[in-house]
């Protein structure tokens, strides 16, 4: 990339969240805790599912792809933001910038499609418990995986691949602690109309087609808990997913915020906030909200804890 001068665009400057020393040292030690919970919860939660054979179900495999997205969102930005919180020079070469940028979309895209899949795996449960393993078999979830990592993947290269190409020479200080898409879009020197466009179409037709659907599983599945009798039979019934609708409800929210929105100056800096809710936030939320919500999941981390410190009363 050349900019206006000539000279060849090889690195950008991550500009950060704030440029306050005492607020760095803050943030870095804050931020330090969360990632740590983040692997250490989304871990935890992939290994009961891998090794408890009672967690061997649809519901619990989607959820270890869950845990692995969450733990992929934190990787990919946390770990570069805390080394630049005591850094001088936050530079990130080119290449680097677009792999980052890439991944982010591909984890993001990605996870939209399985907090579908997954109310529609409680949709089938709850609305059509007698038919539920010919439905929701093995291969009717793997499939339902592979499909979400690979549209997730071909939404994030679109992106990627036209952003990459765009010429580079107002400034290569990127206003953000990581590569996206819209403080890059605000350092071309090119016409960027149809990367926003596609960004508000391409994206916001996904966010909102997997929204809407995830909403569609879930109303039918109050129309069915309207059915039951008993407060008990309710009660039970909707605690298999009001974990999931709580994590529904902080990513849509976030997502549809930052990438359907106008790119202003202001725009940029709430969408900081929406990223770091993102990538340090909801990763470490979702598997205490699993855990707490759950009692399969608390039976099982209590069984697992209880062979690790105690295996001679097993």
């Amino acid at each position: 990339m050349e900019d206006e001068n000539g000279t060849v665009v090889t690195e950008f400057i991550l500009l950060g969240l704030t440029n306050v020393p005492e607020l760095q040292i803050f943030l870095f030690a804050l931020f330090s805790i969360f990632f740590k919970l983040s692997i250490l919860g989304n871990a935890t939660i992939i290994m009961l599912v891998v090794t408890e054979p009672r967690l061997h179900t649809p519901m619990y495999f989607l959820l270890a792809n869950l845990s692995f997205l969450d733990i992929s969102f934190s990787t990919i930005t946390v770990p570069r933001m805390l080394v630049d919180f005591l850094s001088e020079r936050q530079n990130i070469s080119f290449l680097g910038c677009f792999i980052q940028l890439h991944l982010f979309q591909f984890v993001g895209g990605t996870e939209a499609i399985i907090l579908t899949a997954m109310s529609y795996d409680r949709y089938v449960a709850i609305c059509n418990p007698l038919h539920y393993n010919v439905i929701i078999n093995k291969r009717v979830c793997i499939l339902m995986a592979l499909t979400a990592w690979t549209i997730g993947f071909l939404h994030a290269l679109l992106h990627t691949v036209l952003t990459s190409r765009l010429p580079y020479c107002k400034s290569n200080k990127i206003n953000h602690f990581f590569c996206d898409i819209k403080p890059l879009l605000k350092l071309a020197c090119a016409n960027t109309q149809l990367n926003e466009n596609l960004l508000t179409i391409v994206t916001g037709i996904a966010a909102l087609s997997t929204f809407f659907l995830t909403l569609t599983s879930y109303a039918y599945i109050i129309s069915s808990l309207r059915e039951i009798q008993t407060a008990h039979g309710k009660r039970k019934a909707f605690s298999t997913c009001a974990s999931h609708l709580i994590v529904v409800l902080l990513f849509y929210g976030t997502a549809i915020c930052t990438y359907m929105r106008p790119t202003s100056d202001q725009s940029v800096k709430q969408d900081r906030v929406a990223a770091v809710l993102f990538t340090v936030i909801t990763p470490t939320m979702n598997p205490i909200i699993y855990t707490l919500r759950n009692k399969e999941v608390k039976n099982s981390l209590r069984k697992a804890m209880h062979k690790k410190f105690f295996p001679e009363r097993m």
